[in-house]
């Protein structure tokens, strides 16, 4: 709701505060302007787990006898981050688009980089290995994806590879989030991405001695 829309929503509220009852449900409750929320019991949930997700997305399909595979359900855990409508709302999206739910048709409905791509790229930066990281990070932006979906999908699977040490993804992390505050901040280009990539390589390089000329 655009702020105009809340404030005379205000103005409802207090007229028919006696009789009538307001729930709101909201991602960020920061944009519920100010009025609105001092009116209200402010509840916080946090976001359902992996398990719980995996959980109820199994069990739409069994009623609604949706055909998947395991990789499908996978892709709508890892696009919802813990958000369950968004994880129906994709399951739902999907089969009525390609009437099977796979890892490669969630994938084409929520429009971002397949993860296995970007995982990739990431344990090349991880072996030091610049020129296939940004091999596979030129195939994603001539894919058509933009600067902003690269970006945070390669903080997710970051996120979650196991591979790397803690200090390793501790500093990968913090690389990926100074190249995502550029990106919105308006430099959106394949040479930002491209610098973020070189920056992850240098990370796990060993540094090299060399003896000066006599």
């Amino acid at each position: 709701m655009t702020s105009g829309a809340q404030q005379a929503l205000r103005r409802t509220m207090e007229i028919y505060s006696s009789t009538t009852r307001f729930a709101f449900a909201c991602n960020q409750s920061n944009k519920i302007i100010e009025p609105l929320q001092s009116r209200c019991a402010i509840l916080r949930y946090a976001r359902l787990t992996d398990a719980q997700v995996i959980k109820r997305v199994t069990q739409i399909c069994e009623m609604e006898k949706v055909e998947y595979s395991d990789d499908g359900i996978a892709a709508l855990v890892f696009s919802a981050e813990g958000d369950m409508r968004q994880a129906i709302n994709n399951l739902q999206s999907t089969f009525a688009g390609f009437g099977f739910v796979s890892g490669d048709n969630v994938f084409k409905v929520v429009d971002s980089p397949h993860p296995i791509k970007v995982q990739a790229m990431i344990k090349a930066c991880q072996e030091g290995k610049v020129d296939a990281a940004l091999e596979t990070l030129k195939e994603l932006w001539d894919l058509g994806y933009s600067s902003h979906d690269i970006i945070s999908t390669m903080f997710k699977v970051t996120k979650t590879m196991n591979s790397l040490s803690e200090h390793a993804k501790l500093e990968f992390i913090k690389e990926i989030g100074f190249t995502h505050m550029r990106i919105l901040e308006g430099v959106q280009t394949l040479l930002q991405l491209s610098g973020c990539v070189a920056r992850l390589c240098r990370i796990n390089m060993k540094p090299q001695l060399f003896e000066p000329p006599k």
